[in-house]
């Protein structure tokens, strides 16, 4: 029974130090067996050897006492900072998510609580993988002992941003108002590090990278119901030709995002990178738009073309958006229009980001 016991311990030991130990507590319990036979009079029977053995400690229990290093996964010092980025990341999957169904409710499926229940088994999906591969990051972390500076040099007026985590401050922004915006995103003070900021821009970016290349799946983003037929949606060509343009942008702004959080006060080092980020943001937006075709809907033997020019950058288009046909025609002029307006607004964002990193990089 001692060699059976002394062997499951062993087996969670290290090779170097296996037979000392093994030895030290071959020692304990003849001499806990030896002592209970003294008081008893008699020698134990298997059942108090037994005893005697569990009240020593399971097996697993025994070993972890003699084990070097963290006895968890996560511990007490980096989980606020999981946990933080656990639920800003599933905050950001919601809203993709969100999208992703919100684009095909616009078909309108005969069975809308079959995509609503798929967008959710999506999500669950997904989410876990993000809590897997915190928790993997972060054992790393603690188990290496790496403690990046942005971990332990903060300055307590950088912590507005963190706000970022909350429902209610997303809730907030959504609705437009100022009271409660300025309650639960209160604006940062000049030349402050919004690291909540930067990590969270990193970990949407991070999980666009994982998409992009094929490692994350959104079930159900390339398809939309229309009148319970599937209709696919399959890329332009414009898409393989920016592949690789696309994938060192998410990365450079990844990486933009991570320099931000180890050195949060390059100011000007963060305004220069941003400006040539934003600058082939630009040209990324004009080659997507300049190629005038960007996706296909296919349903059956019948397609449409998702694809526009600079005649839908009109109000009046604008306006006329919820006329258009529920056929597939009609979907996809509609999500034309949508597309040509997503990136009028995108490359009016780059410019005033540009302008705004390049007066960041002039004033003293």
């Amino acid at each position: 029974m001692i060699d059976r016991y002394l062997n499951a311990v062993a087996a969670q030991l290290p090779q170097d130090e296996r037979a000392d130990i093994v030895a030290e507590l071959r020692d304990l319990i003849l001499s806990r067996f030896e002592a209970k036979e003294e008081e008893l009079g008699r020698a134990l029977t298997e059942d108090e050897q037994e005893a005697i053995l569990r009240e020593i400690g399971h097996p697993l229990v025994v070993s972890a006492r003699y084990r070097k290093g963290p006895d968890s996964l996560v511990g007490p010092e980096l989980f606020p900072y999981w946990l933080f980025g656990v639920k800003a990341g599933l905050m950001v999957l919601g809203a993709v998510y969100a999208i992703t169904l919100s684009i095909r409710l616009i078909g309108g499926p005969d069975d809308a609580g079959q995509a609503i229940a798929q967008a959710f088994h999506g999500f669950f999906g997904a989410g876990l993988t993000l809590i897997g591969a915190a928790t993997l990051a972060a054992a790393i972390f603690e188990h290496q002992g790496i403690r990046p500076s942005f971990l332990t040099k903060w300055r307590v007026k950088d912590l507005g941003a963190f706000g970022l985590s909350d429902p209610s401050a997303w809730r907030a922004s959504m609705a437009g108002a100022e009271t409660a915006k300025a309650t639960w995103m209160p604006a940062p003070r000049p030349g402050a590090w919004p690291g909540g900021e930067y990590l969270f821009s990193f970990l949407a970016v991070g999980m666009f990278v994982l998409w992009w290349i094929g490692v994350l799946h959104f079930p159900g983003l390339m398809s939309i119901q229309l009148r319970g037929q599937e209709a696919v949606v399959s890329g332009a060509p414009i898409w393989s030709i920016l592949f690789g343009p696309i994938l060192l942008y998410a990365v450079g702004q990844m990486a933009v995002d991570l320099a931000s959080l180890v050195r949060p006060y390059a100011v000007r080092a963060r305004a220069a990178a941003r400006i040539v980020l934003a600058a082939g943001g630009l040209w990324l937006t004009w080659a997507i738009f300049e190629a005038g075709h960007w996706f296909t809907l296919t349903r059956g033997e019948e397609t449409a073309r998702i694809a526009g020019d600079v005649s839908m950058l009109h109000f009046d288009t604008l306006r006329n958006l919820g006329d258009r046909a529920r056929d597939l025609t009609g979907i996809a002029d509609t999500l034309s229009v949508v597309m040509v307006w997503a990136l009028a607004i995108s490359a009016i964002s780059l410019v005033f980001k540009i302008f705004a990193n390049l007066w960041r990089l002039a004033r003293p």
